[in-house]
C-alpha cells in the first residue's frame, strides 16, 4: 500500500473535464501521462518522474499528472490508443508531445523546460512565444500535421558563421558532421535578417559586444543545417572506456527494467566532437528541442515537404549510337520519369575518359573496340555485336559528385539585385536562380556607393551614362551574391535577358529583367560578361572569399 499512495502523491488523478480545465491553471511546468481506462497509466515512467521530482526540487514549476482520456473531452483524440502519450503544458498551453515510453527523451524535455522556468523566474531570459499544439486523432490521414515529438524526430540545428563559408570551412564542417554519423535533414544557405540573429543568440544578449556580433552575424550568408541522428545506434563520439559502476548502477534503476534506453546518441556529443575537430568555432549548434522546433519553424516553415522531397543529382551519359539515332525519345523518357535535367552537354571523349567510364569492361575482349567506339566522333562502326548498355549512369552519390564535378565543372559569377526590386521579387529571383541550378556560394546586401559601385561597374566608368547608373544604385541596398555552377557566367546572362526590359519581352519573355524590369537603368538585375570580369569583380567585392578549385575539362 505504501507504494501505491506514493504514485498518487506522484501524480494528481485528472479524470473530468473540470479537473482538466483545473489542471491548465498550474503555474510551471505540467507533465500529463495521457492513459486509456482499460490499460491505466504508464507505470514504466513513473522511476523517472520520482527521479527527477526530487532531484529537481521545484514543487512550485513542476507537476505530474495522469488523465484519464475516455472521461476528458479536449482529450478524445487519444481514445482507444495503446502507445502511452506525454503532453507538456506551460503555465496552461500544451506545447509539446511525446508518444511512447522513451525515458531519456522525456528526461531531456523535462530538463530543458525546467531550467528555462527557472530562468525565466530570476529575470534572465524573456519567456519563449510558445506553439499551442492542437490534438489530432492520429488515425486520420494527415494526422502527420501535428507538431509533437518523438525518437526520430530529435533535431540539431547547426549555423555555420559568415566568416566559414566565405572561406569555404562550411564544406569541412559539413562533411565532419556527415562523417560522424549524422543525417542532414536539410540545409541552406542565406543571409539572417536582424531578428533572427537576435532571437538564436539571445543567450548572448548580455554580453558586452553583442551588438557588433549581430552585425557580423547580419553581414553575410550563413550556412544553416538541421541534422538528425542516423537510424542505428552510434557508439559515443568521445572514445571512452566503459564504467562497469555506472552500468551496474543504470542496471538497478527500476525503470530501466521496462523502458528501453537506446545507447548514448552522436549528437548528445556533437559540440564536444566539433571542439576535437577545431571547427567549433566556427559554428553554433541549439540541441534545446523547444527551441530548436521554434527556429525550423521560422527558418524552414515549410520543413515536413522539404524534409521529405530529398533530392539526389546523378550523372547521365548516353553513349554514341543512342545518342545519334534516339537522343530526344530518350530524354524525353527521363523527363517523364520526373527527373529533371540541370545541365546537358555533347562532349567527345578522350581515350583516358573513356575508360575510366568503362572500366567494368576493361577484361572484356571487345574492351578495345567499346573505346574505340567512345572516342568516335562520327561513330561509324555499328554496335549490335558490343553487349554493352548504351547508357551510363552514376553507381553511388559519391561517384555521382565526383563525374558531374568532372564533366560539368563549377565556374564563379557575380550577379547583383537592384535597389528598385520589392523584397517579393527579390525573392521570386532568389527562388528562380535557385531552381535553375544554381548555388548562392556568397551574398551580402550593401547600399553601392560611388567606391563600391566602381567595384562592379568599372568598365563603364567613363561612359555618359554612368552618373545615371550610380543615382540608380544609390536608391537603397543591393543584394551582391556570387553565383555558381557549370557555365555560371553564360547561363546567368541568359537568365537576366537582354539590357533593355522591352526587348527581352520580346526575345526572352521568360527572363528576368523581363519579368521585372522597368527600364534599361531599372532593369532589375546585373551579371559579369566574362569570366575575367567575374573573377576580378569577385575578388574585389568579397576580398576574403575562396574560389573552389574549379578544374577545366
Amino acid at each position: 500500500m505504501a507504494g501505491k499512495k506514493r504514485e498518487i502523491q506522484l501524480q494528481a488523478v485528472v479524470n473530468s473535464q473540470s479537473l482538466w480545465d483545473e489542471m491548465l491553471q498550474n503555474k510551471g511546468l505540467t507533465v500529463i501521462d495521457v492513459y486509456q481506462a482499460w490499460c491505466g497509466p504508464c507505470k514504466a515512467m513513473q522511476p523517472l518522474f520520482r527521479k527527477l521530482k526530487n532531484e529537481l526540487n521545484e514543487d512550485e514549476l513542476l507537476h505530474f499528472v495522469v488523465a484519464e482520456a475516455d472521461n476528458i473531452v479536449t482529450l478524445q483524440p487519444f481514445r482507444d490508443k495503446c502507445e502511452p502519450v506525454f503532453l507538456f503544458s506551460v503555465n496552461g498551453k500544451i506545447i509539446a508531445r511525446i508518444n511512447g515510453a522513451n525515458a531519456p527523451l522525456v528526461n531531456k524535455k523535462i530538463t530543458n523546460l525546467i531550467n528555462e522556468e527557472k530562468k525565466i523566474a530570476a529575470g534572465e531570459m524573456v519567456r519563449p512565444q510558445y506553439r499551442e499544439i492542437v490534438f489530432v486523432d492520429s488515425d486520420v490521414e494527415d494526422a502527420g500535421e501535428v507538431q509533437y515529438e518523438s525518437a526520430e524526430q530529435l533535431y540539431i540545428i547547426v549555423i555555420i558563421k559568415p566568416d566559414a563559408v566565405m572561406t569555404r570551412k562550411s564544406l569541412e564542417i559539413k562533411k565532419k558532421i556527415i562523417e560522424a554519423g549524422f543525417v542532414l535533414e536539410i540545409e541552406d544557405k542565406r543571409v539572417l535578417t536582424e531578428q533572427q540573429a537576435r532571437e538564436f543568440y539571445s543567450r548572448k544578449a548580455e554580453e558586452p559586444d553583442f551588438e557588433d556580433f549581430v552585425l557580423f552575424m547580419t553581414s553575410g550568408l550563413s550556412h544553416i543545417l538541421v541534422i538528425s541522428q542516423g537510424d542505428e545506434e552510434q557508439p559515443d563520439l568521445k572514445e571512452t572506456e566503459p564504467d562497469p559502476e555506472m552500468e551496474a548502477k543504470e542496471a538497478d534503476e527500476d525503470y530501466h527494467e521496462e523502458v528501453r534506453t537506446p545507447v548514448k546518441k552522436k549528437h548528445d556529443s556533437l559540440q564536444e566532437y566539433l571542439e576535437i575537430q577545431h571547427v567549433s568555432q566556427f559554428c553554433d549548434i541549439e540541441e534545446n528541442l523547444t527551441d530548436v522546433n521554434h527556429f525550423i519553424d521560422i527558418l524552414f516553415p515549410d520543413f515536413k515537404n522539404m524534409k521529405n522531397l530529398k533530392l539526389e543529382k546523378t550523372l547521365a551519359l548516353l553513349r554514341p549510337r543512342l545518342f545519334q539515332e534516339k537522343r530526344e525519345h530518350v530524354l524525353k523518357i527521363i523527363e517523364d520519369e520526373g527527373f529533371k535535367i540541370l545541365m546537358q552537354r555533347e562532349i567527345v571523349l578522350s581515350e583516358e575518359e573513356a575508360q575510366t567510364l568503362c572500366r567494368e569492361y576493361e577484361n572484356e575482349d571487345y574492351f578495345e573496340n567499346v573505346i574505340e567506339q567512345m572516342t568516335s566522333l562520327c561513330v561509324q562502326f555499328a554496335m549490335e555485336d558490343l553487349p554493352i548498355n548504351q547508357l551510363y549512369g552514376s553507381d553511388s552519390l559519391e561517384e555521382a559528385e565526383k563525374e558531374i564535378q568532372y564533366f560539368f565543372p563549377s565556374q564563379d559569377t557575380l550577379a547583383l539585385i537592384k535597389p528598385h526590386i520589392t523584397h517579393e521579387q527579390r525573392e521570386e529571383i532568389l527562388k528562380l536562380i535557385r531552381e535553375t541550378g544554381f548555388e548562392i556560394t556568397q551574398m551580402k546586401e550593401v547600399v553601392l556607393n560611388e567606391e563600391e559601385a566602381e567595384k562592379i561597374y568599372s568598365k563603364i566608368k567613363g561612359r555618359d551614362f554612368y552618373q545615371d547608373v550610380l543615382q540608380v544604385l544609390s536608391e537603397g541596398p543591393s543584394l551582391v551574391m556570387v553565383l555558381t555552377k557549370w557555365n555560371a557566367v553564360s547561363d546567368w546572362r541568359r537568365l537576366m535577358g537582354p539590357t533593355d526590359p522591352d526587348e527581352a519581352k520580346l526575345l526572352s519573355p521568360d527572363s528576368i529583367r523581363a519579368h521585372f524590369g522597368s527600364s534599361t537603368l531599372k532593369n532589375a538585375v546585373h551579371g559579369s560578361s566574362t569570366v575575367y570580369e567575374a573573377t576580378e569583380t569577385i575578388s574585389r567585392m568579397f576580398e576574403d572569399f575562396i574560389p573552389e578549385n574549379h578544374e577545366g575539362n
